[in-house]
């Protein structure tokens, strides 16, 4: 039950009712901060008086009057210059317990996607090297994403784009080959933009282990293609240990074989929307509000990264994609503008193509700022992160806020087992409820289908608290905010532990017990499915 939406619709029946003009926005609901005030709270009268011409407290008298005849009221307040503070009857609220038990796993799926085609682009790392811990956030964020908006009706599908063309894989393959050359005894000459990590050279004596010296007359392509499955393999198994997979995984390689270059520059030519300049082939963006005209072809007649990515995103708009999403690091802001500029200039609506920027993270040990892997030397990656921590603290911590702000990861915090690490405190609501159930079950203590015996206020707040669920997941799938779900658990395991301080679950009163027994059985429920959507197992015992 989305108490919010019911009381909005409510509202919005009564304002047509009185003949009053407002605008559906504007009828917000709200949960005041302090209990005095309602259970919800609404400033609509304040919002429409002026065009009334009235007083909003007149207003909100009025509005009052035609509310109170429902049956799940029980009192209507005006407060301040307008408010209406609604408070809920008990047995309003407690009516939909028994659904929530009965949905289990799906309670809190929704359809507001209606089947909308979205396509999620994250992690999209170039093959080139091994996933570190920046790349990790964005990992969690995509992944948490997509599972919000399929439990809230999308049809999404999860890609990642393989760079495995151009100039920077050509640096690999030639990286892996001088590497080789020099385990066959050769000297190695590294180009200056090539890549000196220690993968490189794990690679190099897979080859030399398995070949010999009979690959020193193979050409570049050998070398590429060897070094970017090696390093895709392993890409594949840290993201699905972290948690993370994919529904498709699209080869830059491929696009072009396809013919998409080819193509989106046709389309793009057709228009009128190239032009050449000093010896360069140049994209009118500022057609399209872009701060300048970006280059195609360069004057050696290579493409700049704009073009494939144009074919790219072509290819994801002819598969029938109502929406896309991107994930980017920080650095690809300037990159947004000339992207959408692309799109709208291969004819298709820019709007369609939502980009998510993700800001640094720092990894904090002892206060201190963690740069370097003791491993490696280099960063500190995916794979260590979770050896050290675990998928499930590595997910939650990433999900605790949002994608756009800087983020400092605490280690020591991470590995607590007390209520300061958030991790722990939501588990341990989770597990608490777990073992009161499994002794309930062993006493033969049912769930009680109605609650006609509780009537404290915690029990209703706690139950209020589950069904704002529903209101979470939507406003989570719609502002694509995953962190909004990290928020909303943890304030529901503090007010589950508070309740649990306060009220004996199991007594002697097997009606009461049973009817406590359901009510945190919707807590379990609710618990559980929120960590899922952000790849976080509910542990049943600490």
């Amino acid at each position: 039950m989305n108490l919010k939406l019911n009381i909005k619709e409510m509202i919005s029946k009564v304002l047509d009712e009185l003949n009053f003009f407002y605008d559906e926005k504007d009828v917000v609901i709200e949960v005041p901060k302090l209990k005095q005030n309602g259970d919800f709270s609404c400033g609509i009268a304040m919002k429409i008086s002026k065009k009334l011409k009235r007083n909003p407290r007149e207003v909100a008298q009025d509005i009052k009057e035609k509310l109170l005849s429902s049956d799940n009221i029980s009192k209507i307040d005006v407060a301040g210059p307008g408010f209406i503070n609604i408070f809920l009857k008990n047995k309003y609220v407690f009516s939909e317990i028994s659904n929530v038990i009965k949905k289990e796993d799906d309670y809190g799926r929704i359809n507001i996607g209606n089947g909308k085609k979205v396509n999620v682009e994250f992690v999209s790392a170039n093959p080139t090297g091994i996933l570190h811990l920046g790349t990790a956030r964005g990992a969690a964020y995509g992944m948490n994403l997509s599972n919000i908006l399929s439990f809230a009706g999308f049809d999404v599908t999860k890609e990642y784009y393989i760079n495995d063309a151009g100039n920077q894989i050509n640096n690999l393959g030639i990286s892996i080959m001088e590497r080789y050359k020099g385990l066959c005894g050769l000297k190695e000459q590294l180009p200056a933009d090539g890549y000196y990590g220690e993968e490189i050279i794990d690679i190099a004596k897979i080859i030399k282990e398995k070949y010999g010296d009979t690959k020193l007359a193979s050409d570049l392509e050998f070398f590429k293609e060897f070094g970017v499955n090696y390093l895709l393999n392993i890409i594949k198994k840290d993201l699905s240990d972290f948690g993370v997979t994919f529904d498709v995984w699209t080869s830059e390689k491929t696009i072009r074989s396809k013919g998409r270059i080819e193509q989106s520059l046709k389309i793009l030519n057709e228009k009128g929307l190239i032009f050449k300049q000093d010896n360069a082939t140049f994209l009118k963006t500022t057609v399209y509000k872009d701060d300048k005209d970006r280059v195609l072809i360069k004057q050696d007649g290579s493409y700049t990264y704009l073009v494939p990515d144009i074919a790219y995103h072509l290819d994801k708009f002819d598969r029938g994609f109502d929406e896309l999403v991107d994930v980017f690091g920080a650095d690809h802001h300037s990159y947004v503008s000339r992207l959408k500029a692309s799109i709208e200039a291969l004819g298709y609506d820019k709007d369609k193509l939502e980009v998510r920027l993700l800001q640094m993270v720092r990894l904090l040990r002892k206060g201190e700022v963690v740069k370097m892997s003791k491993r490696t030397g280099g960063n500190i990656t995916i794979k260590e992160l979770v050896e050290e921590i675990g998928k499930d603290a590595a997910r939650y911590f990433f999900a605790t806020r949002s994608l756009d702000t800087q983020m400092d990861f605490d280690i020591d915090l991470a590995l607590k087992k007390t209520n300061d690490n958030p991790l722990y405190y939501v588990g341990y609501a989770h597990a608490r409820i777990c073992s009161i159930l499994n002794e309930a079950e062993k006493k033969d203590i049912p769930f009680s289908k109605d609650i006609t015996i509780i009537d404290d206020e915690e029990s209703k707040d706690l139950i209020i608290k589950v069904y704002e669920f529903l209101d979470v997941i939507t406003n989570a799938a719609i502002k694509k905010e995953p962190h909004l779900i990290t928020n909303y658990v943890y304030e529901l395991a503090g007010m589950f532990h508070n309740y649990y301080g306060k009220h004996r679950i199991l007594t002697d009163d097997i009606k009461e017990s049973s009817e406590r027994l359901s009510i945190i059985k919707t807590v379990q429920i609710t618990i559980k499915n929120a960590l899922r959507l952000i790849g976080v197992e509910a542990i049943d015992k600490m």
